[in-house]
């Protein structure tokens, strides 16, 4: 028997819709982020019969939000969370030697000695390394991977970041972490690898009731309503699942980011590491990208009330992340010199005794009295175990007859190739990219591709530039398609 194509696009959907409104699957997973996609591929590796819907698109909320990092858990090592901090590493080695390679980099990460950093930080921040590299160790990450961390002088550190301080900085503490391509481009890879393995992405498929055997949907092009029946059902709606579960109460946290120009940095080639004033666990990161700007992150605030589809910054979180990133820097970042912010929303387990920073990101598997299975919390960087998890409790619940889980060596399928030509001048993004967008990663509109298959829609003025032109191509694709 043929293997099915990894390919995604608006035909596919179409037929996949069709066949899904009859007959029955052995698992429903409702949720197209990072956790979803994986516990659909987690199911489909494993041989059972798989349909994914989304009420958006692939990566529209939580997952497209991220420090676009797969991190050790430097923050639950000074919080004394070890079990959360050796199943990032565990998970974080996996990640960069069997499953996605080729999605991941290494990259450096610079604690600088300066005096915005105290003494007690500098010594946490350092013993806090010294205990990631020995998790490291136990993960069997190699060295070749992720390099140790080690003292670096002043020379070195401004190497690294050429904008702190000359005349205060004191050389600092170098070590290196997991940095993705793009959060939203792993949801893709993973989303394709699953349909790769006979599993039915639907985008645009909005649940709008849970039952142990299915769900009640409706597709969200027509408005049309169906119903999709299954053997065991998987709520990974993230924030929005317990408008599917009444049992479950979210406690969202807003995570904010700000994109700068590279420039502003001095194009720095390692990342930042700043403690805010007087913590030894929370931090902002100044990142750099492969696109030549900086991302400095992240706030950690409580976002009660209703959810909404996007989160929004506030100025108060953009205010506070300047503040904390110029507390180093030779010369202020100016307000005016932000390109664009954006934020995102953890689904945090309620613990209404504590704040969200130190809410457990460990994750929740559980299963509802309506019989499907629920998971919640985690981190991009456990995503896989997390989908494990819940697949292991939605086999048990639907008494599904399956293999144990294969994702921690399945290999994620490789990007597209795709042609050099730019689609608008001085912006990163070629008119391959775009039909590659919709010809295999399942892209339906414009904001698809400027906001989850690129990040040109991270920088506002760039976005405003290309939406007409992708608008207009992606219609193209489209009809061709059809």
């Amino acid at each position: 028997m043929m293997r099915p194509s990894p390919d995604l696009d608006a035909a596919r959907r179409r037929d996949e819709l069709e066949r899904s409104a009859s007959g029955t699957v052995d698992v429903l997973v409702v949720g197209g982020g990072i956790t979803g996609v994986g516990a659909a591929l987690d199911a489909a590796s494993r041989g059972l019969s798989v349909v994914l819907v989304e009420a958006e698109d692939l990566a529209f909320g939580t997952s497209r939000f991220s420090s676009k990092l797969v991190h050790g858990g430097l923050r639950y090592l000074a919080t004394g969370d070890i079990e959360t901090a050796r199943e990032s590493a565990q998970e974080r080695h996996l990640l960069m030697t069997a499953i996605a390679p080729h999605l991941i980099r290494a990259l450096p990460q610079l604690l600088p000695f300066a005096p915005g950093v105290s003494v007690r930080q500098r010594v946490a921040g350092a013993a806090g390394m010294a205990v990631g590299d020995l998790l490291r160790l136990q993960a069997h990450t190699p060295r070749r991977t992720l390099p140790g961390p080690r003292l670096v002088s002043r020379r070195s550190g401004l190497r690294l970041v050429p904008a702190l301080d000359p005349h205060r900085l004191r050389g600092g503490m170098l070590t290196y972490d997991g940095q993705l391509v793009d959060d939203a481009r792993l949801v893709v890879a993973v989303a394709r690898t699953a349909a790769s393995l006979g599993a039915r992405i639907l985008t645009r498929v909005r649940a709008t009731r849970l039952h142990g055997d299915g769900a009640d949907a409706e597709d969200a092009l027509t408005g049309e309503p169906l119903k999709i029946r299954a053997r065991s059902v998987i709520n990974a709606t993230g924030v929005w699942a317990g408008s599917l579960d009444e049992t479950i109460t979210v406690r969202p946290s807003r995570g904010t980011h700000i994109v700068l120009d590279g420039a502003a940095l001095g194009d720095p080639v390692a990342a930042l590491t700043i403690p805010h004033e007087g913590s030894i666990s929370r931090y902002v990161f100044a990142l750099p990208q492969d696109s030549g700007r900086v991302i400095v992150g992240l706030t950690d605030e409580d976002a009660p009330g209703p959810v909404p589809d996007v989160a929004h910054p506030t100025e108060p979180e953009i205010a506070f992340l300047l503040e904390n990133l110029n507390r180093v820097l030779e010369t202020p970042v100016r307000r005016d010199q932000v390109l664009g912010a954006f934020a995102g929303l953890r689904p945090l387990v309620d613990s209404p005794d504590s704040s969200t920073a130190d809410i457990s990101r460990r994750h929740l598997v559980s299963a509802s009295e309506a019989g499907f299975v629920s998971v919640l919390g985690g981190k991009l960087t456990t995503y896989r175990r997390m989908a494990e998890d819940a697949v292991d409790l939605a086999v048990r619940v639907g008494g599904l007859s399956a293999a144990p889980s294969r994702t921690a060596s399945l290999r994620l399928v490789d990007t597209p190739a795709t042609d050099s030509e730019q689609l608008v001048p001085g912006v990163a993004l070629t008119r391959g990219e775009v039909e590659s967008a919709v010809r295999t990663e399942g892209a339906m509109s414009a904001d698809d591709v400027l906001d989850r298959r690129s990040r040109v829609g991270l920088v506002d003025a760039d976005r405003r530039r290309c939406l007409d032109p992708v608008t207009d191509l992606v219609a193209r694709l489209l009809d061709e398609i059809d």
